[in-house]
C-alpha cells in the first residue's frame, strides 16, 4: 500500500478518534450536572397554573394574610384510639417540644419550617376516638434542600412519622401523618427513585434487549454508551436551563426525559447499525460502509427527531407550566439523542472496525441476509392478500378504538395518584371517619369584610360544605374567646371546610358550585385553596387537550409531506397512527379498569399519550416509508413496499421493543400517571410496530400502488 493511500485510510480513523475525544470531554462537563438534576425540580401544582386562573389570583391576596406563609402547606398528624383528658394533655406537652427535634440525618430543627409564635394543639374528634394536630409549616419547606441535597419536605415528614409513632405507642394510640404536606412529601419521595432505580432499570432492560438483538458480547456496548452520553448531555443542558429559570422541571418530566432519551437514542442506533451492517457487505473499508449507511439513515433519523421535537415544542402553548416545561425538556432530550447517534456512534463504529460484530462479522461479499427469513415470509403474505389484510386489521383497530370513548380521564386525587398506599393516603381515609373530610385543608374564599354574613350563608347552602369560619388574627385555642377576624386591605378570608376529602375529584366538582354561589353576590370574590387549584389545573389540562392535539396533527402532516414529497402518503400514514392511538386508548380503558384497578386517569393523560404515541409511533412509518420510497424509485411501488418491509422488519421491530420496554420501566415508580403513561406508550408502540407498520401500512400501500406518492412523479412507479 502506498504512503498516500495509507494516509487516506487513516484519515477517517483520526476523525473518528477526534469526535470520540470531544464527546468524552463534553460528558465530563454535563455528566456531573445531570447528577444534580433532581435538585432543581418544582413539584407544586399551584406554581404551574396560569396567572389568569382564579385560584392563582386568590393565592396572591391570601399571601398578604400570611406574611410568614402560615399554614400554606397543611400537614396533619392523626392519632387514633380512646381519647381522654390525660392523653390530650400529654400530647400537647409533647407537641410543645416538637420544634427543637432534629430532621433525621441532619442538625436542622423542625422549628426552621414552623411559623414562629404559633402554638400547636391537639383537637379531639366529637366521637372521642381521634386527635388531630395541624402543623403550621411555612411554604419554604416545599422548595428547600437539606445539606445532603435532598428535598426538605420528605425529610420532615419522615421525622414526624418517627416521632408521632413513638409517642402514640407510649400512650396506647396509633398515628398517621397526612394532609397535603404529607401527600406531597410522599410524592417527592417517589421521585427520588428517578436518579437510581428508574435509570438503572432502564439501562438493564435496554442492555438485555441489545444483547439479544445483536447476539454479540461487544456490539451492544456502543449504542448503549452513546445513549448514556446523550442522556447526560441532555440532563446537563436541562439542569443549566432550569437552574437559570429558563424552563420548568418537575419529577414527572425528569422521569420521562430518561426513558425518552434512552429509548429514542437506542432506536436511532439500531437503524444506523442495521444499515451499516448491510453496507459492510458491499464495501471493503468500514469508513466507506459508514458513508453509504449515513446517506440512507440521515434523512429518516432527522425527520423522525424533528417530528418528535415539533410535537413536544407545541406543549409550550399549554396553560400549565409543568406541561410547558416538558416541551423543551423532551425536545432537548431528542435533539441530544439525534446528534449523539449521528456523530458519536458512527465514530465509535468506524474506530472499532468490523470485529465489533463478532461472532457474526459481516464480510464484503455482496450478500444481503435481510432478504431471507421471517420478514421475507411476512412480505410474501402481504403481497398475496393486501386488501383483505388491511381491511381486517383496520376493522380490529376500529373496534378497539371504540372503547376509548369510555376512558375515564377526569382527573385523580393525590391519594389516588399512588400505585401503593403510603401512610399519607391511609391517614387521609381514616381522617374522614372522625373529622370532616376537609379538616385542615379548607377552600379559601377572599371577600370584602362587609360581605362576610351573606357569603357565609351562601357557602353553607352549597352541598358539600360542612362549615365556614373566617381567618382570625391568631390561632383559635379551645376554651378561650375567639380572636378578632383578620382583615387586610378591606378583605377577609372565609375558610370553607368541605365534608369531602379536599383532594378528591368529588371535592373538585364542588368548586364550580361554590364559585357560582359567591359570584352571584359579588363577581369580584375569589375562590382559592388546594381544591380550587386542583380544579383549575383540570380545566387548563382539558383546554390543552382541545388546543394542542390538532396543532400537532397539522405539524406532523407537514413534516411527513415534505419528507415523502407526497400529500396522499402523509395523510395515509397519519391516519393509521391516529387510528392506532385511539385503539391504544381503548386498550388502556380496559386494562386500567379491569386489570390494574386504577380509579381513572389524569386529565393530562390523553395529551401526553398522544404526544408520545403519535410522534414516536410515526417514527416507524418514517423508517419504513423512506426505505420504500428509495426502493420504489428502483423497482416500482408494489415491489418496493415488500422489499422495504423485508429489509427493515427486523430493525424496526427491535427498535419498537426497545422503546416499549424503556417506557414500561416507568412502572417501577409508584405513581399512577407514570404507570399509565408507560403502559400506554409501550402498548401503542408495539401496536404500531407489530400491526400498523407490519401489516396495515404495507398492505394499504401495496393495494393503492404508485398513486400513494401523489402528487410526486413517483406516483407512476
Amino acid at each position: 500500500m502506498s504512503t498516500a493511500s495509507s494516509k487516506k485510510s487513516l484519515r477517517p480513523l483520526v476523525y473518528a478518534m477526534l469526535v470520540i475525544f470531544l464527546w468524552v470531554g463534553a460528558s465530563g462537563v454535563f455528566g456531573p450536572l445531570f447528577g444534580k438534576l433532581s435538585t432543581v425540580q418544582e413539584n407544586d401544582n399551584s406554581a404551574f397554573l396560569p396567572d389568569s386562573a382564579e385560584s392563582t389570583q386568590a393565592a396572591k391576596i391570601i399571601a398578604k394574610f400570611n406574611a410568614d406563609a402560615n399554614q400554606n402547606l397543611p400537614t396533619l398528624i392523626l392519632y387514633l384510639g380512646e381519647v381522654n383528658p390525660e392523653k390530650i394533655a400529654a400530647l400537647n406537652e409533647h407537641l410543645a417540644q416538637l420544634g427543637p427535634k432534629k430532621i433525621i440525618g441532619t442538625d436542622i430543627p423542625i422549628s426552621k419550617y414552623l411559623t414562629p409564635g404559633e402554638k400547636i394543639y391537639a383537637f379531639p374528634s366529637q366521637d372521642g376516638k381521634a386527635l388531630l394536630v395541624n402543623l403550621p409549616f411555612k411554604s419554604d419547606i416545599a422548595t428547600d434542600l437539606l445539606p445532603n441535597n435532598k428535598p426538605a419536605l420528605p425529610g420532615v415528614i419522615e421525622t414526624l412519622r418517627e416521632d408521632s409513632s413513638e409517642f402514640a405507642k407510649s400512650v396506647g394510640l396509633t398515628s398517621n401523618v397526612t394532609g397535603i404536606g404529607a401527600l406531597l412529601g410522599d410524592l417527592f419521595g417517589a421521585f427520588e427513585g428517578i436518579d437510581s432505580s428508574l435509570l438503572l432499570t432502564t439501562l438493564g432492560v435496554v442492555s438485555i434487549i441489545l444483547i439479544i438483538v445483536y447476539r454479540s458480547p461487544f456490539l451492544w456496548i456502543l449504542p448503549l454508551f452513546s445513549a448514556v452520553i446523550a442522556l447526560s448531555t441532555a440532563g446537563g443542558l436541562v439542569y443549566l436551563l432550569t437552574k437559570n429559570d429558563f424552563i420548568d422541571l418537575n419529577g414527572q418530566s425528569q422521569g420521562i426525559l430518561s426513558v425518552l432519551v434512552l429509548g429514542a437514542a437506542t432506536d436511532y442506533a439500531l437503524l444506523l447499525i442495521s444499515r451499516y451492517r448491510e453496507e459492510l457487505h458491499h464495501h471493503d473499508h468500514p469508513a466507506q460502509a459508514m458513508k453509504a449507511a449515513y446517506k440512507g439513515v440521515f434523512e429518516p433519523i432527522l425527520a423522525s427527531g424533528a417530528t418528535v421535537i415539533a410535537a413536544l415544542l407545541v406543549l409550550l402553548l399549554s396553560d400549565l407550566s409543568g406541561n410547558r416545561g416538558l416541551g423543551p425538556v423532551g425536545a432537548i432530550g431528542i435533539a441530544a439523542a439525534m446528534v449523539t447517534i449521528l456523530t458519536l456512534l458512527p465514530a465509535l463504529l468506524v474506530a472499532f472496525g468490523r470485529w465489533i460484530f463478532w461472532p457474526r462479522i459481516p464480510r464484503n461479499d455482496d450478500v444481503n441476509a435481510q432478504l431471507t427469513g421471517t420478514w421475507a415470509k411476512i412480505g410474501t403474505a402481504v403481497e398475496k392478500r393486501p386488501r383483505k389484510l388491511w381491511i381486517i386489521t383496520a376493522g380490529a383497530l376500529a373496534i378497539l378504538a371504540g372503547f376509548s370513548t369510555t376512558l375515564n380521564a377526569k382527573g385523580l386525587s393525590t391519594a389516588d395518584a399512588f400505585t401503593q398506599r403510603p401512610d399519607s393516603v391511609v391517614g387521609l381515609e381514616l381522617l374522614g371517619e372522625h373529622f370532616p373530610g376537609g379538616s385542615g385543608q379548607p377552600t379559601e374564599v377572599v371577600v370584602r369584610k362587609e360581605l362576610i354574613d351573606p357569603v357565609s350563608a351562601a357557602l353553607m347552602g352549597v352541598e358539600g360544605v360542612s362549615s365556614v369560619e373566617p381567618t382570625r388574627v391568631s390561632q383559635v385555642i379551645p376554651g378561650q374567646p375567639l380572636p378578632a377576624i383578620k382583615e387586610v386591605d378591606g378583605a377577609v378570608i372565609l375558610n370553607a371546610t368541605l365534608a369531602l376529602n379536599p383532594d378528591s375529584v368529588e371535592a373538585r366538582d364542588v368548586i364550580p358550585d361554590i364559585r357560582k354561589a359567591v359570584h352571584a353576590i359579588d363577581p369580584g370574590i375569589l375562590v382559592g385553596g388546594s381544591t380550587a387549584v386542583a380544579f383549575d389545573t383540570d380545566v387548563s389540562a382539558n383546554r390543552d387537550n382541545r388546543t394542542i392535539i390538532p396543532i400537532v396533527l397539522v405539524l406532523i402532516t407537514l413534516i411527513l409531506g415534505l419528507l415523502l414529497r407526497s400529500i396522499l402518503s402523509a395523510a395515509l400514514l397519519l391516519g393509521t397512527v391516529v387510528l392506532s392511538f385511539f385503539a391504544t386508548l381503548g386498550a388502556c380503558q380496559l386494562v386500567f379498569e379491569n386489570i390494574f384497578g386504577f380509579k381513572g386517569a389524569d386529565t393530562s393523560f390523553p395529551l401526553f399519550a398522544f404526544i408520545f404515541l403519535v410522534a414516536l409511533g410515526i417514527d416507524y412509518n418514517i423508517f419504513l416509508m423512506t426505505r420504500v420510497r428509495e426502493e420504489s424509485a428502483k423497482i416500482g411501488t408494489r415491489a418496493g413496499v415488500i422489499k422495504g418491509l423485508t429489509v427493515t422488519g427486523g430493525v424496526i421491530t427491535s427498535a419498537g421493543i426497545v422503546l416499549a420496554a424503556t417506557f414500561a420501566v416507568l412502572g417501577v415508580l409508584p405513581l399512577v400517571f407514570l404507570a399509565e403513561l408507560g403502559f400506554a406508550v409501550a402498548f401503542g408502540v408495539l401496536l404500531d410496530t407489530l400491526i400498523v407498520r407490519t401489516i396495515l401500512v404495507p398492505a394499504l400501500v401495496h393495494d393503492i400502488g404508485g398513486k400513494v406518492w401523489w402528487p410526486s412523479k413517483l406516483q407512476n412507479s
